[in-house]
């Protein structure tokens, strides 16, 4: 998506040897304009699916999440990371380790939203070590969803993330896909879309 990737470019800061810090437009603060192009992109890639529901983990998932549930017009979940008092429902749980925070959170979904009847889409801003994806998909297949994808922002394919969650048997789509960092520069290979 080459919108995407002249962004990564204009303002994406390369942290270290593995981060890649793009809080101007995705992380933090929201480009909701590329967001919608985001949304409409996957879509369109799993129009034909049958897709009943959108799922991502808070907080940085939730508004490609959204925009993509919006342009197939069904609901979007997020995984929460935090039990509140009014999650009172039976849950599906998952522990997922976060790659940039450092921390293992137990993320939840209320099993009233998901039922097997369900044909879910993943969609989350990064794709690492592969681990939020992995707890999402614990979860649904707790629940026996049938997922059809994971659709990912942005990879970073020198991890181990999409071999992790191939294995599973379900395919990985990602919109800008990143090889490597070199002096502080992004080096990108093929996308998927």
């Amino acid at each position: 998506m080459d919108s995407l990737i002249s962004r990564i470019k204009q303002d994406g800061t390369v942290l270290g040897a593995d981060i890649l810090k793009v809080d101007s437009f995705l992380t933090h603060q929201v480009d909701p304009k590329l967001m919608r192009q985001i949304g409409k992109v996957f879509a369109e890639k799993f129009k034909d699916a049958g897709i009943t529901k959108v799922v991502t983990i808070e907080a940085s998932g939730n508004v490609p999440a959204a925009y993509v549930a919006e342009e197939l017009n069904v609901p979007m979940i997020f995984a929460k990371k935090a039990k509140n008092v009014t999650m009172t429902d039976e849950l599906l749980t998952a522990d997922v380790y976060s790659f940039t925070k450092k921390i293992t959170s137990t993320i939840q979904i209320s099993r009233k939203f998901l039922s097997e009847t369900d044909n879910v889409l993943i969609i989350d801003d990064f794709l690492a070590n592969g681990q939020a994806a992995l707890g999402l998909i614990s979860i649904l297949k707790a629940a026996n969803t049938r997922i059809s994808g994971v659709g990912i922002v942005i990879e970073k394919s020198f991890q181990t993330g999409r071999a992790l969650v191939e294995e599973t048997g379900i395919p990985v789509i990602s919109l800008a896909r990143i090889a490597g960092f070199d002096q502080g520069q992004v080096v990108f290979t093929e996308a998927d879309l």
